[in-house]
């Protein structure tokens, strides 16, 4: 028989964990079929937010993708769901931009102290960002923000990092 101490901070964590993990692993189910049946990006990512909003309950979640043109390299804000957000995030600006420029996933556990922090919201008080890369160049940015502090962990940049890496192949092979 195992017992559990209620007290014991790191059995919740542990247990909190195997719960994230469950809701990713059924949310990544939906996102495949998704994307084996959608041609089209934007159709895709808009469901893909959707799915990953709805199950976990976040503050804002949705997608900016780089877009290059003659005079601008930028991202532009893509389907999402949540309140209305920022529309143009320059390259190294804000979370979002470093993530683009560092081509690394970040986690931010209390966005008011960070520095270059956009604030779209003032209820955004946590947020991670995954790069969207395909052969070695940012596509775009799986942006997601919650209302609670210290939201985002190891785990969700786990899925995370694996559903761009599913939208990646499948739209910028």
């Amino acid at each position: 028989m195992l017992i559990i101490d209620r007290n014991d901070k790191d059995l919740k964590t542990y247990f909190c964990s195997l719960m994230k993990s469950k809701k990713y692993k059924k949310s990544i189910l939906q996102i495949e079929t998704i994307l084996l049946e959608e041609n089209d990006n934007y159709a895709a990512l808009a469901n893909v937010s959707a799915i990953l909003h709805m199950t976990f309950s976040f503050w804002w979640t949705g997608f900016y993708l780089v877009k290059n043109g003659n005079e601008e390299n930028i991202l532009v804000i893509a389907p999402f769901q949540g309140p209305d957000a920022c529309s143009r995030i320059k390259f190294g600006e804000g979370v979002c931009g470093t993530a683009w420029k560092t081509k690394k996933s970040i986690i931010i556990k209390n966005v008011h102290e960070i520095e270059n922090h956009i604030s779209c919201s003032e209820f955004s008080n946590s947020e991670i960002v995954v790069p969207i890369i395909s052969n070695g160049n940012v596509k775009g940015v799986l942006d997601i923000d919650s209302k609670l502090f210290s939201n985002f962990d190891e785990t969700d940049k786990k899925y995370l990092e694996k559903v761009c890496n599913l939208i990646s192949k499948k739209y910028w092979p």
